[in-house]
């Protein structure tokens, strides 16, 4: 008998490519502007002899800047390293039932991982074919559910009485929401956090705040679900977060001009390329995120969807200019295009012209 009879093996998340050079990237939703000058004052001010300390656990001074922003208390706020972090934080916290845990079949490719390394049951819950989610599918038994919004990588917001019906039909699991690209559209389920216990919201400051590189992430709840997470963190690793990135969040969300500025700007870029795209003939649902979801029926003679996407994929990657492709059932006839700048933008729609 070998060590790898007690191996546990799983199949792992597969991030978008990260290449180097000079390249158009637009396949992993970063923000196309750098973060806030107020970012860059705080990490030049770093004191480097710091850092031979460990940073604060409790996260205290961006925990009470978080909340301060959204007019929480502190007792009601999680950080992170990332929102992957939190949301693995919330499956290894919540997700101890029996009962499978439900999140769509088109959806966030994470969420089947962390339930497989931690060996928790989960069942993907069908889109409708607009993919829209249904919240009648969710009233079966389950232990926990999952539900992106705007969902990735359909781009697609519900809308939060949606959200609402979920979260009181299931009364007795945690419904976590994970709001990676709510800045960018769609309703907040905030609203709901005081009158549901079982409700927690996960957010980043990856995408909207241009902190991709620092991995700060950060969740809402209530105040006994807040303590469950701290306790199952602090028994896996009480310094998670560390000195630099602390001092960056905080500066980052203090910054609220330049947040509302570059997100604005995002916005418009991402309204005229859908302008553009449809103009091209391509399909896609109203995108509330930072990236759109497209397909195209193809325009060469017997050319399928997957075809035209693989194809166009192969084509711009070729060209410098990177967008992200997923190779699986359902989604194989889809480009998912992150908005970059209006220069970048305009590069991509010379280029995508020319290699239709």
């Amino acid at each position: 008998m070998g060590y790898e009879d007690n191996v546990r093996k799983v199949v792992p998340y597969t991030p978008g490519e990260q290449p180097g050079g000079r390249v158009i990237k637009l396949n992993t939703n970063e923000c196309p502007y750098p973060p806030s000058p107020r970012v860059q004052e705080a990490i030049r001010s770093l004191d480097t002899d710091a850092l031979r300390k460990y940073p604060d656990p409790l996260c205290s001074e961006l925990v009470s800047e978080i909340a301060g922003y959204y007019g929480l208390k502190d007792e009601n706020v999680f950080t992170g390293v990332g929102s992957d972090d939190v949301l693995s934080m919330c499956f290894l916290t919540f997700f101890n039932g029996r009962d499978p845990v439900l999140f769509p079949n088109i959806t966030y490719s994470f969420y089947d991982v962390w339930a497989s390394v931690y060996g928790i049951p989960f069942r993907r819950v069908p889109l409708r074919e607009d993919f829209s989610l249904d919240p009648s599918l969710y009233r079966q038994k389950n232990g926990g559910i999952v539900i992106a919004n705007p969902n990735a990588p359909t781009g697609i917001a519900a809308d939060l009485k949606v959200i609402e019906d979920i979260v009181s039909s299931n009364p007795g699991v945690m419904v976590i929401v994970d709001e990676a690209y709510i800045d960018f559209g769609g309703e907040t389920a905030l609203p709901l956090l005081d009158a549901h216990e079982n409700l927690l919201i996960v957010r980043t400051l990856s995408k909207s705040r241009a902190l991709a590189g620092m991995r700060i992430g950060y969740a809402f709840g209530q105040e006994k679900a807040i303590k469950y997470l701290n306790d199952v963190k602090f028994s896996v690793n009480s310094y998670t977060m560390n000195t630099p990135s602390l001092l960056a969040g905080k500066a980052a969300i203090e910054d609220d001009r330049y947040f509302r500025e570059i997100r604005d700007k995002v916005i418009s870029t991402r309204e005229w390329v859908k302008k553009e795209l449809r103009e091209l003939k391509f399909s896609f649902g109203d995108s509330c995120t930072n990236f759109i979801f497209a397909s195209h029926e193809g325009t060469h003679p017997g050319e399928t969807e997957a075809g035209f996407a693989k194809r166009i994929f192969a084509s711009l990657k070729e060209r410098g200019i990177y967008v992200r492709y997923f190779d699986k059932p359902l989604i194989d006839g889809y480009l998912r295009i992150s908005i970059g700048t209006d220069e970048e933008m305009r590069e991509f729609m010379r280029v995508l012209k020319e290699i239709m």
